[in-house]
């Protein structure tokens, strides 16, 4: 039964990581060629919105490799070691990154709602950051969570 609820949050994972893949290829070219078009005097935007997109892509893979890690180590029975604390303080990581990355871009989203008249892209942004803050509190309480038991695992095995 755990190999078979493990294969599905691979699965999960893999899945989870295709469409964002699809809107880094499709849609995230037509945003920043949409910042250019708003603002002709500023071709720039386009570079800073790319960077700002693409580079928040990286860790939000980063930690999906490390959540598909997490899981294999559940496959091997290892979920309480300092290998599942790794993994989970990298996904923590990633999310704080993320969050950081898109408090920093806030400023583009800000220009592009604004001379569009479209407040969706700022509230988009704030989504994402929120989102991203919830994931890395979560990961943290896991983390803590089972760094503990692992130390209580350890001071049980020296008993017996």
């Amino acid at each position: 039964m755990k190999q078979v609820s493990t294969i599905f949050l691979k699965i999960a994972v893999i899945l989870i990581g295709m469409p964002v893949l699809a809107l880094c290829i499709f849609v995230v070219p037509e945003i920043a060629n949409f910042a250019a078009e708003l603002y002709p005097d500023m071709t720039y935007l386009k570079y800073l919105v790319l960077i700002d997109l693409y580079a928040s892509a990286i860790p939000f893979y980063f930690a999906l490799y490390q959540a598909f890690k997490l899981l294999s180590y559940i496959d091997k029975n290892k979920a309480f070691s300092e290998l599942s604390v790794r993994a989970l303080r990298t996904i923590k990581n990633c999310a704080i990154t993320i969050s950081s990355l898109y408090v920093v871009g806030m400023p583009l989203f800000y220009l592009m709602a604004e001379m569009d008249d479209a407040p969706g892209i700022i509230v988009i942004g704030l989504v994402v950051i929120f989102a991203s803050m919830v994931i890395a509190v979560f990961a943290a309480v896991l983390q803590r969570l089972l760094q503990e038991a692992i130390d209580i695992k350890s001071e049980n095995d020296l008993i017996v």
